[in-house]
């Protein structure tokens, strides 16, 4: 008969726990318990222990890392994954039917799903982002664009601030299309606070509200809550996510494309 496996030190354990999530970007509470044949209160008070230290930030049912980093300057984030935008932007354009009216957010993935949707006859396409909007007018395909008002941003060429959210707020579409920094079983999230008001802001409006990003964003910690994983309607991926990210998703009643 093979005995019980010996226990590891806290100490031991809890750097393992770290070493997982930093590698795999999350793990939740009953996956580290079963990992370390170690109960999941147990678990939860090593994820404290990390948690307080700064090594990781608590979420619901389990951890993700503690490091943010900076999303860097646009046109780096554009090669980032290119073929994963591309491939989304294809599923996403499928999504949208010709005479329909969409409200986009500033980000690489939205741009690159713009490309996608110049070709989708008569649309009403309504952003802050400049480069969005030359990308729908660019097609002449009987689509129109509404450019948003507000202080204008040269990094990410855009708009921002209470003006922009003034603006979204009278306006009603059929689609809202976000791309965030991360997200995890709390919500969405940007990295940058302008732009995630904007975003919550969108979020508001009463049409179906599309996700669009790459599976690198799963677990990824960010500062700015955009929004509850149960206000998101769909997650376009450019690939399935690992199953329990999956069941997470479609309990907060996500479609998951």
């Amino acid at each position: 008969m093979v005995g019980k496996r010996q226990a590891l030190r806290p100490s031991v354990r809890r750097a393992a726990i770290h070493e997982i999530i930093e590698k795999t970007g999350g793990a939740s509470v009953d996956a580290l318990a079963e990992r370390f044949d170690a109960s999941t209160e147990t678990v939860r008070r090593d994820l404290n222990a990390l948690a307080k230290a700064g090594r990781v930030r608590k979420v619901h049912g389990g951890a993700v890392k503690a490091s943010i980093t900076p999303e860097g300057l646009f046109e780096e984030r554009l090669a980032v994954n290119a073929q994963a935008k591309q491939e989304i932007a294809e599923k996403l354009s499928k999504l949208v039917e010709p005479g329909q009216s969409i409200m986009m957010d500033t980000g690489s993935t939205t741009l690159v799903c713009a490309g996608a949707l110049a070709h989708v006859r008569d649309l009403t396409v309504i952003t802050n982002s400049v480069r969005i909007a030359q990308t729908i007018a660019s097609v002449n395909n009987g689509s129109r664009v509404i450019l948003l008002g507000g202080t204008y941003r040269t990094d990410n060429s855009q708009t921002v601030g209470a003006h922009t959210c003034s603006e979204i707020s009278r306006i009603r579409t059929d689609h809202v299309v976000l791309t965030v920094t991360g997200f995890d079983g709390s919500g969405a999230y940007d990295f940058s606070e302008s732009e995630a008001q904007i975003a919550r802001a969108m979020a508001e409006n009463t049409g179906a509200l599309t996700v669009v990003a790459d599976s690198s964003k799963f677990g990824r910690n960010s500062t700015f809550k955009v929004c509850n994983l149960e206000r998101i309607d769909r997650l376009v991926l450019e690939s399935n996510p690992l199953p329990d990210a999956k069941a997470a998703l479609i309990a907060a009643g996500i479609a998951v494309i």
